[in-house]
């Protein structure tokens, strides 16, 4: 497994992390015992970066996490976590006692002290020009309930302007095979600022990994069902904002470059180690259901690329994806 500094953090993390959405059963049902296997299997794998959300199953996936590390105290993972979605999307809802009431949650639901990594969860856009926002994440820091600050985004524009801020230690944004927006300005300025990037959303909510097709069915409470045109929030967290029949149709011919590049492992397993290998990216959190899937994700972390496969996904990019995209964007 590559190991990476996560930006302002200091932190060193897995470059193939472990996003847990999944376990909060916003992808369809998932048992104690499941989501805990497959937190163990990660780990087992090199994992050593967790990302959560305080949302996420209403902070089931934090309190599995916590239970996971009491039994594992040794186990040396950096926990991320994200707040700013239990109320409204209103700029005023981002205040210092809002912050206070769900750090405090989070602490509990961790079983920590002090959160490692704490993320505004794409908040309103004009947040990010207001002091006072990033005055309270300081104060935070000051009085030890968070050791770091970074913030989760939809939008280039959102990413350079978090960026330009002296205290933020990481930006987390879609970046996969089917979103490159990001490569052309996001990762340049946070490799110049030193801000760590968190690639979310690397396998276009299973698209890449080349399993889907057309007639394919996910659960009634899986957002791949529910929000594939934005109906619940932002329509890039869900294919990343591809229309499903153009991206089942663009994984089939990624998947067919994937086999003639590495030829010995899964289509997903390239898609995560393209993404992996971005100058600039720190972590790579694709989700995994089950143990198996977290092993093989973990598996791309060492994995190597031949340099014509970057031609062949930008070459895809460009005919199957861009004008769909940047219309919906």
């Amino acid at each position: 497994m590559q190991r990476r500094t996560l930006g302002r953090t200091g932190r060193t993390v897995s470059a193939i992390g472990l996003g847990t959405w999944q376990l909060g059963a916003d992808w369809g049902e998932v048992e104690e015992a499941d989501a805990l296997a497959v937190l163990d299997a990660a780990h087992e794998s090199g994992v050593t970066f967790f990302d959560t959300a305080d949302v996420y199953g209403d902070g089931r996936s934090e309190s599995l996490i916590g239970s996971w590390r009491r039994a594992n105290p040794d186990a040396g993972v950096t926990v991320a976590t994200k707040m700013g979605r239990r109320m409204p999307q209103e700029h005023a809802n981002y205040s210092p006692e809002h912050f206070r009431a769900w750090i405090d949650r989070s602490r509990g639901n961790l079983g920590v002290d002090t959160v490692d990594l704490v993320q505004l969860h794409c908040p309103p856009t004009s947040v990010y020009g207001d002091d006072a926002v990033f005055d309270a994440l300081d104060a935070l820091v000051d009085d030890g309930s968070i050791a770091a600050y970074g913030v989760s985004v939809e939008r280039v524009d959102e990413a350079l302007a978090a960026i330009a801020r002296p205290n933020v230690a990481s930006v987390q944004i879609i970046l996969n095979a089917f979103r490159l927006k990001p490569l052309d300005e996001v990762l340049p300025a946070a490799r110049e600022a030193g801000v760590g990037i968190i690639a979310r959303v690397p396998l276009a909510s299973g698209l890449l990994s080349g399993r889907y097709t057309r007639d394919t069915v996910f659960a009634a409470n899986d957002h791949r069902t529910y929000n594939r045109h934005g109906e619940a929030f932002d329509v890039g967290e869900t294919f990343s904002g591809v229309d499903y029949d153009t991206g089942v149709a663009a994984a089939a011919e990624f998947t067919a470059l994937a086999r003639e590049a590495a030829p010995d492992v899964t289509a997903a397993q390239v898609a995560l180690a393209w993404v992996a290998s971005r100058d600039g990216v720190s972590s790579v959190i694709p989700g995994a259901r089950n143990p198996e899937q977290a092993r093989a994700n973990a598996a791309a972390g060492s994995l190597e690329l031949p340099l014509g496969f970057d031609v062949a996904v930008r070459d895809l990019y460009d005919r199957e994806i861009r004008g769909q995209v940047h219309a919906r964007w």
